[in-house]
C-alpha cells in the first residue's frame, strides 16, 4: 500500500517543525556564543531557509521510496 501525497506532505511538515526547531536552537546557541548582536535574527533566517529547502527535499525523498517495491532493499542486501 502506498501513501497518499497528502500524507507524505503532512509527515514532511511535522518532521520539519521538529527539525527546524532544533536547527534554530543550535544556530542561536552558536551565534549567541560568538557574541553576535543579531543572534536571534540570524538564527531565524537560518531556520527558515533550512525549513523551506529541506521540506522539498524530504517530499521527493519520500516519494522516491514509495516507488521502490516492498522487499527490494532486503533482496539487495541478502544476496551473497
Amino acid at each position: 500500500m502506498t501513501e497518499s501525497h497528502a500524507r507524505s506532505i503532512l509527515k514532511a511538515i511535522t518532521w520539519r517543525v521538529l527539525a527546524t526547531g532544533t536547527t534554530f536552537i543550535l544556530a542561536y546557541l552558536v551565534f549567541s556564543g560568538a557574541d553576535c548582536e543579531d543572534a536571534l535574527e540570524k538564527s531565524t533566517i537560518v531556520a527558515a531557509l533550512e525549513a523551506v529547502i529541506k521540506i522539498v527535499i524530504y517530499y521527493f525523498h519520500e516519494r522516491a521510496w514509495q516507488m521502490a517495491p516492498k522487499g527490494s532493499v532486503r533482496k539487495i542486501f541478502s544476496k551473497k
